[in-house]
């Protein structure tokens, strides 16, 4: 009876091993939305990220410098950012915990703290919190 059930789990467990292989492997969607501006999830803003620094190299520090602005094109001063993303495919975070290192003029905000440790689809979602409301922006890249 051990063996049988020493069997299923060994059987389990491999089974997810190549689940998760086949995952990790597979390209990104073909319809991936690569925008680097767009409106916010909710519609309150326009959010724009690029990086300081382009190309964007695997395993380095990096900042990006978020743009935040009114539907109307009036820049936010006043938001407070947060930073989360990871791996769609992976199922994993960001390696590091990138953070707003506050407003920088003109309703633009300089994120410091991303790293990316390997090629592939990476996502970056920002919280946007100001007195026009909370809202997030989800940007997709593939390195």
């Amino acid at each position: 009876m051990r063996k049988w059930l020493l069997a299923g789990v060994v059987l389990a467990a491999l089974a997810v091993v190549v689940v998760v292989a086949v995952r990790m492997l597979m390209p990104p969607p073909d319809d991936l939305d690569l925008a680097r501006s767009k409106p916010s999830d909710g519609g309150t803003y326009v959010v724009s990220v690029e990086p300081e620094a382009e190309p964007v190299e695997r395993g380095e520090l990096h900042a990006w410098i978020v743009t935040v602005a009114l539907p109307d094109g009036s820049a936010v001063a006043d938001a407070e950012l947060t930073v989360d993303g990871g791996m769609p495919q992976h199922g994993h975070g960001l390696p590091t915990a990138p953070a707003s290192a506050g407003h920088i003029g003109d309703g633009r905000y300089r994120v410091e703290g991303v790293r990316f440790n390997m090629g592939g689809w990476w996502v970056l979602k920002f919280g946007i919190s100001s007195p026009a409301g909370d809202d997030t922006a989800e940007f997709n890249l593939v390195l």
